[in-house]
């Protein structure tokens, strides 16, 4: 269930605290778009706080570079799932949780959904197990709304060259055929949550995605920027 808190602000209206994610396959773009979302959001009015996982939190960015550094030790998939939990279990309590309670609009850059993909799509673990260790570990704690911005294989390939060269991190490393597996799992996300999940084209430029981003915000949140 998405946690939507709402507190009087310091002239007597009604605020409202809102959690969104950003989701897509390596070089989709997400992380602009998380970017210029908070951006538009401050523009607006209104308090706005910018994440990413696995991080976030001190706790968890140590995990995070447990997880991606290439020269670190290697995991199997379920060690991958409970470290992407305990990541994310510090992450809400210490960060997500409080903000939205407390009024503000927390984007951030993967959430639940990357582990589902990366982990369960590909990784094979069962989603069941999957969204179980996000009940224990973080009381189920959902986003209002998921983007999911989507590229194809060619337009990803192209931004992660560029952006990263050949020194790319543990996972975003992994063969065509692993990021093609998890693409599709994100999209059967998707398919299935369609109340909380809206697919965005991320082909175009970061403009015309942006564009996508808040036409979603108004029809889902009925909030214009």
């Amino acid at each position: 269930m998405a946690k939507v808190a709402e507190r009087l602000a310091g002239d007597g209206r009604l605020s409202t605290g809102q959690f969104i994610t950003f989701e897509g396959g390596e070089g989709c773009g997400k992380s602009t778009q998380a970017r210029l979302l908070v951006e538009a959001l401050e523009a607006g009015g209104r308090q706005a706080i910018l994440t990413r996982e696995p991080g976030g939190t001190e706790g968890a960015e140590a995990i995070r570079k447990l997880l991606l550094d290439p020269s670190g030790p290697g995991w199997n998939q379920q060690s991958e799932a409970l470290l992407f939990a305990a990541a994310r279990a510090d992450h809400v309590a210490s960060l997500i949780a409080p903000s939205v309670a407390a009024g503000k609009w927390v984007v951030c850059d993967r959430f639940l959904d990357s582990t589902r993909a990366y982990q369960g799509g590909e990784g094979g673990l069962p989603d069941a197990d999957i969204l179980e260790l996000h009940r224990v570990g973080s009381g189920g704690f959902m986003p209002a709304l998921t983007l999911l911005i989507e590229v194809t294989p060619e337009v990803a390939e192209q931004r992660v060259s560029l952006r990263d060269g050949e020194e790319r991190d543990r996972i975003g490393g992994r063969d065509a055929a692993f990021h093609a597996k998890v693409a599709a799992r994100f999209g059967e996300i998707a398919d299935a949550e369609p109340n909380r999940v809206v697919r965005i084209d991320g082909n175009g430029s970061a403009e015309e995605v942006h564009a996508g981003v808040l036409k979603a915000l108004d029809s889902r949140l009925g909030v214009e920027l």
